[in-house]
């Protein structure tokens, strides 16, 4: 009941009292501003609306004070009276009606203020009469009166809603205690009735022992033959023992029944309870509405206290009214007045500023005289001044004319020497250019040269003859080529085809024609170290002046960006395959300054249009394909190289495919060289695969030729590629020695001994350019061997970039850039981890992994330490990143189970990032421990360990870690002999250069012979 109350209170009474408030809060603040407003208008009229404004009113017209006091009091007395009517007729109806007239009264109330408020809007300020000022005095009671008519309905709804409000509580309240006192009394009985169920449990079990013991002895009985009479007795003892079996059990099963029942009492007492609960909440909204009713009323009745001082105030108005219009007049008298004295002084001002006018003109005519005088008598001095000056410049241009005549004669001699000078010496440099190379123009010059001639070849505009010529000439670096090319920029083809066969000479070239076969090369497909080795060895050996050529695929996913001057030439070339003959396009363009040829087959099967370069179900057919296509290219342009350089099982396919049927057919110029760049990738297939690419599979699946030595019917490329080239390399000495041991050959270490004469390792170099501290773009502060403060500033960026802690700057931080996969020591990485935060340092992982379970497990450790601000994990590859990581880390750490030859620990080296390497492959060669006596002191550089464990691991990294805390100045000088250390491309062309020469001088010799 108290509930409905409160919700019909506030859906209507409390409707109404908004409304009203907000009429009084619009009506009064209105009113008491009427008079303020009437002398802001007067303010602004001008003087003469308000003499004519003066002449209407007239004294009549002003308000009374007996009047205005009059009407008040009527106004009062009405007021008091209709306060009466209300509060006798509130108390006899009902809460609904009186809500309803409450609301008709607003609108009544509402109506009359608005009609009242446009009445005092259309009044004039200074014409208010007698009828105006009772309008005013009337309405401004009737208002009063109507808001205290609502101030006691909106008292009286409260008092009687705070009524109902409190016996609904008392209620309520007297409920819960009743409702109470019924649960206390069910909860003794459900305590009872347990105690009850518990006893009867322990007579049925007593019951159930009686019944097997009964049954025993009724069996003893039977076997032992008891007599009749005996039988008898104790079958009624059976009897009676059933009878209190049957009424313990009847007395159970009614115990269980009023169980029951209070137990369902209980749930339906739980239910009221919740309801009174209930209850006590709605008591408790109840108790907050009453307490914002009580706030409501209080803000009411003060109200109605202000409402009454207005009331007071309405006598003071007349007077001020009356004072005001006295005011005005005599402010009406002042003001014609004023008016007349400034009409005079407008005219007397205005004759003063003609007469200073007038004298202003008289001055400056004054003035302009004045000046006149002083500038004639200036004019004639400075013409006096003039003509000495004259005088003397003719005596000055006399000699001038002199000493030019005799410049002019020495200036002639000189010309006619310095042109006798240059003529000799442009003589001089002509002869230089025929014999020197010229060193003004970039390598991307040379090749885009280089791929014109093999182009106008290949379209056979030239013969063969004259584009080896011009390739011998462009090898050579020669200058009259260059400037052949100058002169035919803005030509045509033909014209440009003739002005450079002029060139053409028969001079031979003692350099080496150098021609890489690839299925990477870096940037432009780069996959792995594959590629960053095609492109730093090819640089460096086109730095020594040797031809460089490379011959790629044309995959869909390269980065075409990365190739300049890309074009297609106006030529198909058609390669063997699977039976029947196959076009190709061919793409020319430089990378890195390298000319480099893609070849695009088209084939059905799409071989290099497949989104990825590797992991394809038939790449044993797509780089056969390729393999066969790239010689195909080169015999067809006419090449003759000197070496032909292929790489990984992908290319493998050359060496077989050049000797079985190329050089019958005239490419038989080039040497084989083979480089293995990992022996755990091979390759191998059916056998019966072999003859797609044309080569005999009879011929060549025998066991010293290319057949698998783990099963007689598959083919292993790299195999083929060791018997079948002249020269044979991997990426590292100690790495060459460890596939030649049946652990890691992988199968092959028997046909490597057998060809261990031409098989050697040579160490890998790095790109010193794009690996370089002092020039990385990627580098918040580029830093050297000399300046080691940018290294700390790019720590503290990675951190900050990581978020990792920053608090101590000299807190070791450990470094790891790999692939996630079982060959880089996965569970040596994980322990590093954890080890590294034991020893109080921090540790940055960078890399992915293409297993899924060990890309899960990493993830799993990256979540583990999300909230250590000592470790992070970013598992994915992001170059930028990587070179940040080098710069920042203090050490790095490479614990490979193999490691072919590594760029990881040169390029950590290179940016003074102390490596902690297994002594395994390329590690074992470039990472020398600073604690082994047996090495050099200027060869030591990092720290190793040996055992693939986790003790050989922490007896490493924890010797680096303390000498990074225990002697700064030691550690400097470590990291700065470091950095200092040659790592580029140099020593390792040379070997290769060396290897280059020793085969083709070998293969000449047995020509001559």
């Amino acid at each position: 009941m108290a509930s409905k109350l409160s919700t019909c209170f506030l859906s209507h009474g409390w409707g109404g009292l908004d409304c009203k408030l907000s009429n009084e809060r619009f009506l009064a603040p209105s009113l008491r501003l009427l008079p303020a407003s009437c002398k802001m208008r007067h303010r602004n009229f001008s003087s003469q609306q308000r003499r004519q404004q003066t002449k209407k009113v007239s004294p009549d017209q002003h308000p009374t004070n007996s009047h205005f006091q009059s009407n008040g009091v009527e106004d009062i007395e009405s007021e008091n009276a209709s306060v009466d009517g209300v509060s006798s007729l509130s108390q006899e109806t009902a809460p609904d009606d009186v809500d309803v007239d409450s609301s008709i009264d607003i609108e009544h109330i509402n109506d009359n203020a608005l009609k009242h408020l446009n009445v005092s809007e259309e009044m004039k300020p200074l014409g208010i009469n007698v009828k105006s000022g009772e309008q005013l005095s009337s309405f401004q009671l009737e208002d009063l009166v109507g808001m205290i008519r609502n101030a006691e309905k909106n008292i009286l709804l409260l008092n009687q809603a705070r009524v109902h409000a409190l016996q609904d509580l008392g209620k309520i309240l007297s409920e819960k205690d009743a409702l109470q006192g019924e649960i206390n009394i069910l909860e003794m009985r459900l305590a009872e009735t347990n105690a009850r169920i518990k006893v009867a449990a322990q007579e049925k079990i007593h019951v159930e022992i009686l019944e097997e013991q009964l049954v025993n002895l009724r069996n003893e009985l039977f076997h032992m033959g008891a007599t009749e009479g005996s039988g008898l007795d104790m079958h009624e003892n059976w009897n009676k023992a059933l009878d209190g079996v049957h009424s313990l059990g009847e007395e159970l099963r009614l115990l269980r029944t009023e169980n029951l029942s209070l137990k369902d009492d209980i749930l339906a007492l739980k239910k009221e309870l919740s309801h009174v609960q209930k209850t006590d909440e709605r008591v408790v909204t109840l108790e907050k509405d009453r307490l914002f009713f009580e706030s409501g009323l209080k803000e009411l009745e003060f109200k109605l206290v202000a409402s009454q001082e207005d009331v007071s105030e309405l006598s003071t108005l007349k007077f001020e009214c009356k004072n005001l219009w006295d005011r005005v007049e005599n402010l009406q008298v002042l003001l014609d007045r004023a008016t007349d004295q400034a009409d005079q002084a407008i005219l007397v001002l205005q004759q003063n500023l003609d007469l200073r006018k007038k004298v202003d003109m008289l001055e400056e005519s004054l003035e302009e005289v004045n000046v006149y005088k002083l500038s004639s008598e200036k004019m004639q001095q400075y013409n006096s001044l003039v003509q000495q000056k004259i005088k003397l410049l003719e005596e000055r241009l006399d000699r001038s004319d002199e000493e030019i005549l005799s410049y002019v004669k020495s200036y002639q001699e000189s010309i006619k020497e310095f042109q006798d000078t240059f003529n000799s010496l442009k003589e001089e440099s002509k002869r230089r250019a025929l014999n020197e190379p010229v060193d003004d123009m970039p390598w991307d010059f040379w090749s885009r040269l280089l791929l014109i001639i093999d182009g106008w070849l290949l379209e056979k505009k030239i013969s063969v003859n004259n584009a080896k010529l011009l390739r011998e000439m462009v090898w050579k670096r020669d200058g009259r080529i260059r400037d052949a090319y100058m002169v035919c920029r803005d030509k045509n083809e033909h014209e440009a085809v003739t002005i450079f066969l002029k060139l053409t000479s028969s001079q031979k070239s003692s350099r080496f024609h150098i021609i890489h076969i690839a299925a990477e090369m870096a940037p432009v497909a780069k996959v792995g170290g594959l590629g960053d080795v095609v492109t730093g060895l090819s640089r460096a050996l086109q730095k020594k002046g040797h031809l460089v050529e490379i011959v790629l695929p044309k995959y869909d996913c390269m980065q075409y960006d990365c190739a300049r001057d890309l074009r297609v030439l106006d030529m198909e070339l058609e390669s063997y395959f699977d039976g029947q003959l196959f076009k190709n396009k061919v793409w020319v363009g430089t990378v890195e300054g390298l000319p480099v040829y893609f070849i695009e087959p088209h084939h059905p099967s799409k071989f290099f249009w497949r989104g990825k370069f590797y992991g394809e179900h038939d790449d044993f057919k797509r780089f056969s394909y390729f393999s066969r296509a790239a010689l195909e290219l080169l015999l067809q342009s006419g090449k003759k190289p000197d070496i032909i350089h292929c790489h990984d099982w992908q290319t493998a396919f050359v060496a077989p495919l050049y000797w079985d049927l190329y050089a019958p057919k005239g490419l038989n110029s080039a040497r084989i060289c083979f480089t293995c760049h990992n022996f755990e990738y091979q390759g191998t297939a059916p056998a019966s695969e072999l003859a797609s690419c044309g080569l005999d599979v009879h011929h060549l699946n025998r066991p010293d030729r290319m057949q698998d030595n783990s099963g007689h019917d598959r083919v292993n490329p790299v195999k083929g590629a060791i018997v079948f080239s002249n020269i044979v390399t991997t990426v590292s000495p100690t790495y060459a020695q460890e596939v030649r041991t049946s652990e890691g050959g992988r199968g092959l270490h028997l046909t490597l001994n057998s060809h261990s004469k031409k098989f050697i390792g040579i160490l890998n170099g790095i790109d010193s350019d794009a690996w370089n501290p002092a020039t990385d773009v990627f580098l918040k502060s580029q830093y050297s061997a000399n300046d080691l403060q940018g290294k700390a500033e790019n720590k503290e960026a990675l951190r900050k970039h990581l978020g990792l802690a920053s608090a101590d700057t000299r807190q070791p931080m450990v470094g790891c850039i790999t692939r996630l996969v079982p060959q880089k020591g996965i569970h040596l990485i994980r322990h590093a981890i954890y080890r590294t935060l034991e020893l109080g340092g921090q540790f940055v992982l960078l890399g992915s992994s293409p297993v899924p379970h060990i890309q899960v497990e990493f993830e799993g450790i990256a979540n583990h330490f999300k909230g250590d601000d000592n470790i992070r994990l970013i598992l994915k590859y992001d170059e930028s990143l990587s070179h940040l990581i080098y710069a920042a880390s203090d050490m790095f750490i490479i614990p490979s189970m193999f490691e072919p030859c590594g760029l990881t620990q040169m390029i950590a080296m290179r940016y003074g990032s102390i490596p902690i390497a297994r002594k395994t492959g390329g590690l074992n060669d470039s990472v020398f421990d600073v604690d082994d006596d047996t090495i050099p002191l200027q060869f030591r550089n990092g720290y190793t360990f040996l055992d693939p464990d986790e003790q050989g691991l922490n007896g490493a990294l924890d010797r680096a870690l303390n000498h990074y805390k225990t002697n700064k100045e030691s550690w400097e000088q470590l990291v700065k002999k470091d950095m200092n250390i040659d790592f580029s491309w140099e020593s390792s062309a040379s070997q290769y250069e060396e290897l280059y020469e020793k085969s083709v001088a070998k293969a000449r010799a047995a020509i001559h012979v």
